[in-house]
């Protein structure tokens, strides 16, 4: 009799982890989103310097999110992907990605899995981010899932933000003698999606994440955007005009909203998966 208990005790278990109309994987996603203050870059007064030896100080931040999907590739052959002459829809390939008109950075493998005729790229499921974020203020917020957290069988490997609006307001001088701006400045970047509603920036990340029959089904997901000053190390302040109310706008200077942009795009949101 032992060995027939074993093995409906074993059905009984086999049940418990994959009930009926229970996914592949069910993931628990939490989403923290920050500007962090890095030591080695602090120079006082709540100022960080920059590669440009200006010196920055963040006053205040804030994001909203369009949403972040869990996307998994597909595998192909690679189609004749050259970096040196992009696809449509891409440009400027360096350093293992190129990029993509919506802003994003796309990885060479990926690009390379849309030419082979692999499928390209899915959404798994999306992760509604609604209320706005205080950058300044951080917190890990709990979120759902669209259209539900229990996963199909899939291999997800990357995640997409898409960035709604990015405003952060601050001060800026030079680190210089003779300094290139004779006083500290105050700055305001103010990015917001546009009419087509598409994205201010879309960024990418890795993230491994089996949804299998060999792996536990529950698996805590917790996503991270950390921000730094890095983001403004390519900005000439100099060149930057004050506004009306005094302030300098971001916006308004084509040069300086690219090197912002170019910056933004670099950033890789970090993904930790934890299996139950």
């Amino acid at each position: 009799m032992r060995r027939p208990l074993l093995f409906l005790l074993g059905l009984a278990l086999g049940g418990c982890a994959w009930g009926p109309g229970q996914g592949f994987a069910v993931v628990e996603p939490t989403v923290r989103v920050a500007y962090e203050a890095q030591p080695a870059r602090d120079v006082g007064d709540g100022y960080q310097k920059l590669a440009s030896d200006y010196q920055v100080r963040v006053d205040s931040a804030s994001m909203q999110l369009d949403g972040i999907e869990l996307i998994a590739i597909s595998s192909g052959s690679g189609g004749g992907f050259d970096p040196a002459n992009p696809p449509p829809g891409y440009s400027l390939c360096h350093g293992g990605h190129c990029h993509r008109d919506d802003g994003a950075l796309i990885d060479y493998e990926q690009i390379a899995a849309e030419l082979g005729g692999g499928g390209g790229s899915s959404t798994v499921v999306t992760l509604p981010v609604e209320e706005p974020i205080n950058l300044l203020v951080p917190e890990t917020r709990v979120v759902g899932c669209q259209p539900e957290c229990a996963l199909p069988q899939t291999q997800v490997s990357q995640g997409r933000w898409g960035i709604k609006t990015l405003r952060i307001t601050g001060a800026v001088r030079d680190g210089r003698v003779p300094p290139r701006i004779a006083d500290e400045r105050e700055f305001v970047l103010d990015l917001m999606q546009g009419p087509s509603d598409a994205p201010v920036a879309v960024l990418t990340g890795q993230v491994d994440l089996p949804s299998d029959r060999a792996t536990p089904p529950e698996a805590k997901v917790t996503l991270r955007l950390v921000l730094t000053a890095q983001l403004f190390d390519t900005v000439d302040w100099a060149t930057l005009a004050r506004s009306t109310p005094g302030v300098m706008d971001l916006k308004s200077n084509a040069k300086a909203l690219e090197a912002v942009l170019e910056q933004l795009a670099r950033i890789s949101p970090e993904a930790e998966v934890t299996r139950g």
